[in-house]
């Protein structure tokens, strides 16, 4: 599968715009677009998904290491595979985008806000190519892709100031309908407020598909095999939640779980009760925004009754929220959860946490043995204040997690970490065995 990597300047130029444009126009030239993301999201991965037809691939160095990441990669489905950049191109200690373009050989292009500027978006492509170079990365800055520029005049200056080994591959216009609004934790999902379809058709046009479908080149290297599954007589049932509160599950994850066990997805905001099931997953989300239809929904009520039983359950940051004792809103709402773990949550006006980070076990938990390291990511806008007798699965190497130092509340066999991990940690391996 043929690569290129659409990157920023920095963050705000508009990368997921042009990136669901170029999906657009390649999937209107005929060719099955895959979609990747570098970093950690799970916002700009569901546009992705809504325009191209088939889940977002995440690519991150940090969760993931180079094997993994290139393993990754190769499970895409299509012949084209589109992947956004992370914060500007060279920006990021963990996963850069830069790196995820150098680890898998793949071709640059610069998304630049052109709405200033003519000349100046040549410099700063030039500049942006030239750094590679003065920090002695192997990184192939090919071209731009001029976003919020206007045509005539102005889309013929930055055309023509474009030195000869910096292409051109087109223009998206200014276009109100071409902004997604945002909230705490960023854009608004792929299914609440997609692009209009117009919008995204005119954007499409701006760009030069021929250009791009010829820049696209295959990875360097071959992934390693996928990682071996042990086979079993019987197939454990592992419950899932999936709804408006519970959104944050990589592809992977979900492929994963699929691999070695029966998924058995369930909607705690719309009341289903929960599964028969032999473990649990509570992935992250907005339960903030649903507390009230969570606390009144029997799912939670199950989960409490599963846990005390001996269940395994694992909740990420939205799940580890969800099994608290309660749930404060930003409006001030207090609201009872399952009561699993020891702590109240309650939201914040600003960002409590937000890096890629390192974990150690200090005890043996459903996702790690005791002296194990997990690398993950967490982002989120409350805080878990754990009662003084509450016990801990993890030390914070880096990040975070919930009290700075820890991370992991852990209760019967019960785990809820704000930390984000991806399978190939080998997080989900572990849950799995223990089921």
């Amino acid at each position: 599968m043929r690569g290129i990597v659409l990157a920023g300047t920095a963050s705000g130029v508009g990368k997921t715009v042009a990136t669901l444009a170029a999906i657009r126009a390649l999937d209107g030239a005929g060719h099955a677009v895959q979609p990747a993301k570098a970093g950690p999201d799970f916002i700009d991965p569901s546009h992705h998904e809504r325009v191209a037809g088939r889940p977002s691939r995440t690519l991150d160095l940090w969760l993931q290491g180079e094997d993994g990441l290139r393993r990754n990669y190769a499970r895409g489905e299509g012949d084209v595979c589109v992947v956004e950049g992370v914060m500007g191109l060279y920006d990021g200690d963990g996963s850069s985008t830069a790196a995820v373009a150098e680890a898998l050989g793949l071709p640059v292009v610069l998304v630049v806000d052109a709405s200033a500027g003519m000349e100046s978006v040549a410099a700063t492509a030039l500049g942006f190519r030239a750094y590679a170079d003065k920090i002695g990365r192997d990184i192939d800055v090919a071209g731009v892709i001029a976003q919020r520029a206007h045509g005539g005049r102005h889309a013929d200056g930055i055309r023509e100031a474009l030195p000869d080994e910096i292409a051109y591959f087109g223009r998206i216009p200014p276009n109100d309908d071409l902004e997604v609004p945002d909230r705490h934790l960023g854009l608004h999902m792929g299914d609440e407020s997609p692009l209009p379809d117009d919008a995204l058709d005119a954007a499409a046009e701006g760009l030069r598909v021929d250009r791009l479908v010829d820049l696209a080149r295959e990875p360097a290297g071959a992934p390693d095999p996928p990682q071996a599954v042990a086979p079993t007589a019987d197939r454990p049932r592992v419950a899932v939640a999936r709804d408006d509160a519970f959104r944050f599950a990589y592809p992977a994850t979900v492929e994963r779980l699929r691999e070695r066990a029966t998924v058995e997805p369930f909607a705690p905001v719309a009341g289903d009760p929960l599964p028969p099931c032999d473990g649990v997953y509570l992935p992250g989300g907005y339960p903030e925004l649903h507390a009230a239809e969570l606390a009144a929904s029997p799912a939670l009520d199950d989960i409490a009754s599963a846990a005390a039983e001996g269940t395994p359950v694992l909740g990420e940051c939205g799940g580890l929220m969800a099994l608290a004792e309660s749930l404060t809103t930003a409006e001030g709402e207090t609201h009872a959860m399952a009561g699993v773990l020891p702590a109240d949550v309650r939201m914040r006006d600003r960002y409590q946490a937000l890096d890629h980070v390192e974990l150690r076990a200090t005890r043996d938990a459903p996702t790690a043995s005791a002296g194990a390291t997990l690398r993950g990511h967490e982002f989120h806008y409350s805080t878990a204040d754990a009662a003084s007798d509450a016990r801990f699965a993890f030390d914070v190497e880096r990040g975070t997690g919930i009290d700075g130092d820890r991370d992991g509340l852990i209760e019967h066999r019960t785990l809820g970490t704000y930390c984000h991990v991806h399978p190939e940690s080998g997080a989900f391996d572990a849950f799995l065995d223990g089921l």
